[in-house]
């Protein structure tokens, strides 16, 4: 029973809730890159080769065996280098892709951060962080005053 209290409190905690959303966002964007590099990407690339399919390119390191009846015997063993390209290719648009949305996430949060900004609303703790460093300072600046008049 203890066990089950435990994870219920791991999993109601935000982190948790946070990640799962991330991963089911990050699925659904893995469909999205997936059908764009193979429906829009790939298909003018292979009209441009005279309809070369890449996912099926590969160097044949033996050839497949059949029987007699036509059922295969022992499998044709190759290197799939059309597939390894797709999938880098997905790699660098999703990579690519991360890191602009990243940046952009970045820029704002560095300008909600920024309290002289007046057209981002900065976050309440920042706020107060600042108003805290601006007091200090002010204190700071009083204690040295009197200090030099002493």
């Amino acid at each position: 029973m203890q066990l089950f209290k435990e994870f219920k409190e791991f999993a109601v905690k935000g982190n948790m809730m946070d990640m799962a959303i991330g991963i089911i966002i990050g699925a659904a964007f893995n469909k999205v890159i997936d059908v764009l590099v193979k429906k829009v990407m790939l298909p003018p690339l292979s009209l441009l080769t005279n309809g070369v399919n890449f996912r099926d390119k590969s160097i044949i390191l033996k050839d497949a065996v059949m029987n007699i009846d036509g059922s295969v015997k022992t499998d044709e063993v190759a290197i799939g280098y059309g597939a390894f390209g797709e999938a880098f290719l997905d790699f660098l648009i999703i990579g690519f892709t991360v890191f602009v949305i990243v940046k952009f996430l970045n820029r704002l949060r560095n300008r909600a951060h920024d309290t002289q900004d007046e057209t981002v609303a900065t976050p309440k703790e920042i706020e107060l962080l600042s108003k805290l460093t601006q007091l200090t300072e002010e204190q700071n600046n009083l204690l040295k005053s009197k200090k030099n008049h002493n």
